[in-house]
């Protein structure tokens, strides 16, 4: 056996540098990945629709944390909010306020596509609606008496045309399009071109496809109607650009993520979900992992979100009782917790070990170990070297009580790991006052 050996060791920087997100280092950039490419927001109505109850003081809130993610880096650039009921009225008017006053997340408005619904929002001072524009069969021969795709496209088409001629520009949002007909879903959006073009490009419809169901997946060599690839391969042969183009997807069958950098492969300018991905039933796209992605392809060089800022949005769900998971990737409470002895090992000799990237630089998120049976000298070393900067080596009587306590706990039936609070008066008695008390 040959095994070639430096004499440094490779990191990889290029893939994992270590000021920044993991890097996309491309054999070849795909041809097809758009020139720019940004997200838009759905918590004031996806979030909604999927349970999360938002007074209009904690939908403000939530638009005033996007900002502050967002800053100036373009990465968000629009929230969708409903109109329907007054509490949110009242929110979308406060961010139209905190717009029009510099904020960098446009307004915008869902609406179902229909005349009816288009006069809620003729007066409320938006620029831009998404209208749902249902596109299966499993919807155009249901939702409507007697049914079928041409009554369907009708009535959207009349709602399109009251939306132009309100001055406001059209999103459809295509429902169901990962089980949906090609041959309706091109004449339909050609039908939308026609209609809009007298109105000018201030007006220029965008086309929402949404993955409703979370049926679709990330091959180009699978079938229409399930193959995202393909989609956007189909609309971008009919003329349409990446930015008339958005991807809604759900994660009903955990492939979100893989779904959004498919779409964004093939051309994809605009990515729409929510942070930490909350919506309906498994939720919507978790926009700071995509965003994450983004960075390591190379967008977002001059400016990126602050994803430090996303903290108190987790704060903010814990206090309204729809605390993310704990092991949710990023900011669950468990993200970065290692409870294994060899990891807490790995974390004392040399951190990167154990760390995807400077977790506690871009995220603003400590590296923790919680203790168990299995942690070892390793987990109480660790912890007392992030909590009071005293370095302990592993045959230090006094660290020797310590764990001589902690394995007593676990020996006695304990199931529960152990935290820095409740080891901390055992660490304190064991060390002395006077030389725990400087780093408390």
């Amino acid at each position: 056996m040959s095994i070639p050996e430096p004499q440094a060791p490779e990191y990889f920087l290029d893939s994992f540098p270590r000021d920044n997100f993991p890097q996309y280092v491309w054999e070849k950039r795909p041809e097809t990945l758009p020139a720019d490419v940004w997200t838009t927001e759905t918590t004031h109505r996806d979030g909604q629709q999927g349970g999360l109850p938002l007074t209009a003081e904690q939908s403000l809130r939530i638009y005033d944390i996007l900002c502050r993610f967002t800053g100036r880096s373009g990465a968000i650039r629009q929230a969708e909010f409903f109109v329907y009921r007054p509490s949110d009225r009242a929110a979308l008017e406060g961010a139209l306020e905190r717009y029009h006053n510099g904020a960098p997340v446009e307004p915008t408005t869902w609406i179902r596509a229909t005349a009816k619904d288009v006069e809620l929002i003729r007066s409320l001072g938006i620029r831009e609606t998404g209208m749902l524009a249902s596109a299966s069969d499993y919807h155009t021969f249901h939702k409507f008496k007697p049914g079928g795709r041409n009554q369907a496209a009708q009535t959207y088409l009349e709602a399109v045309r009251v939306t132009l001629d309100a001055g406001i520009r059209p999103r459809l949002h295509l429902e169901d399009a990962t089980r949906a007909p090609m041959d309706f879903m091109q004449p339909f959006i050609e039908a939308v071109q026609r209609l809009a073009e007298p109105y000018g490009t201030a007006q220029r419809p965008k086309f929402r496809i949404c993955d409703t169901m979370g049926l679709g997946l990330p091959y180009e060599d699978v079938a229409l109607p399930r193959s995202i690839p393909r989609i956007f391969q189909a609309l971008h042969r009919m003329g349409l650009e990446p930015a008339d183009v958005e991807f809604h997807p759900h994660n009903d069958t955990g492939l979100v993520v893989a779904n959004c950098l498919a779409a964004i492969r093939e051309g994809c300018a605009v990515i729409n979900g929510t942070l930490l991905g909350k919506g309906e039933r498994t939720g919507n796209a978790p926009l700071e992992m995509i965003l994450l992605h983004l960075i390591g392809m190379g967008y977002f060089k001059a400016n990126a979100p602050d994803f430090t800022a996303l903290n108190e949005l987790v704060d903010l769900y814990a206090e309204m009782g729809e605390a993310i998971p704990p092991k949710y990737p990023l900011y669950g409470r468990d993200a970065h917790r290692t409870r294994a002895g060899v990891h807490a090992d790995g974390l004392n000799k040399f951190w990167w070990m154990y760390a995807p990237f400077n977790v506690p630089a871009l995220l603003g998120r400590p590296l923790e170990v919680s203790l168990t049976k299995d942690s070892g000298l390793a987990g109480l070393i660790f912890l007392i070297r992030q909590h009071l900067g005293l370095d302990l080596a592993k045959d230090d009587p006094a660290l020797q009580r310590i764990q001589a306590w902690v394995s007593a706990e676990f020996d006695n039936g304990r199931q529960t790991s152990i935290e820095w609070e409740e080891l901390m008066p055992i660490v304190k008695a064991q060390l002395g006052a006077v030389a725990t008390e400087a780093h408390v």
